[in-house]
């Protein structure tokens, strides 16, 4: 099958992108990798007037940092995030992240900002954001907005960008002090999108007890959440304490059920690889408060 016929724009600038998004707003598509969207064409279940590619829109590739955070642009390809190393310092658990993420083949054109905007609920890059409380930053013809992660993906595919609005920047929050990080996910091949995945953000307190967690799950709801872990704040950093909020967690989750696994199943996946996760951050963050 191939896609319906559709005009193509490729604008050069990011004024020329606002231009074409005030024309053809919900009718447009916008390409970057095209590894998802190119799929979506030729199946047609996207059935755009016009697909709008940003691959030329120089300023959308673009790193930057402040004394917190960690901007990449839209463009910024998988593949060369990697290599970026300051990059990977700066955000350990994107550096964790990644290499889950595709093959190499996909990873070459798939985009950071593509990822977000696609939504998938088991893709790793979503998943990472939304642990680590970062945010999107959106452009429309009427200014500009930033939305916190957590509040960005609202379901299966769905965004809160808005027709006219294009993804130009992701905002990673920077290693904090005495924080350590984790990933793991289970998959039927490596690279495959995950039927359940993990990600944990963890500080310890100069006493040994967790001054902070983040907990996060993808391929589990229908967009990656963060769990609410605040009872635990407080707690001893332990084996122990990582594997009750992981079974606390498992028992309040609202799996989704596929193909790939029942409701069930996945809740057993958050409360293996929960307490595995957890505590491998839980570890960490001690050694590196004991070694400050």
């Amino acid at each position: 099958m191939k896609p319906v016929a559709f005009e193509y724009c490729r604008p050069d600038t990011l004024e020329e992108v606002m231009e074409l998004l005030t024309e053809f707003g919900g009718d447009a598509s916008i390409i970057s990798g095209g590894v998802s969207l190119g799929a979506m064409l030729n199946m047609r279940l996207v059935r755009p007037k016009a697909l709008i590619d940003i691959n030329h829109v120089l300023e959308l590739g673009n790193v930057e940092f402040d004394d917190a955070t960690a901007i990449t642009g839209a463009l910024v390809r998988q593949a060369a995030a990697q290599k970026m190393t300051s990059l990977m310092s700066g955000v350990p658990l994107l550096a964790m992240s990644l290499p889950w993420v595709g093959h190499y083949q996909t990873k070459s054109r798939g985009t950071l900002g593509g990822s977000v905007a696609h939504a998938d609920p088991s893709a790793e890059i979503p998943l990472t954001l939304v642990t680590l409380g970062g945010s999107v930053t959106l452009r429309s013809p009427s200014g500009v907005r930033e939305v916190a992660a957590r509040d960005f993906f609202h379901g299966l595919l769905t965004t809160d960008r808005r027709p006219d609005e294009l993804i130009t920047a992701l905002n990673w929050p920077l290693r904090r002090a005495s924080t350590a990080y984790a990933f793991e996910e289970i998959a039927q091949r490596h690279g495959d999108f995950a039927i359940t995945a993990v990600a944990a953000e963890a500080t310890v307190a100069i006493d040994g007890t967790l001054a902070n967690v983040s907990f996060g799950l993808g391929g589990v709801e229908d967009h990656p959440i963060v769990a609410d872990t605040a009872e635990f704040i407080g707690r001893p950093a332990t084996r122990d304490t990582a594997k009750e909020i992981a079974e606390v967690v498992a028992d309040i989750v609202d799996p989704m059920v596929d193909l790939q696994a029942n409701a069930d199943y996945r809740r057993q996946l958050v409360r293996v690889l929960g307490s595995r996760v957890l505590s491998s951050a839980f570890n960490e963050a001690s050694a590196v408060r004991e070694a400050a």
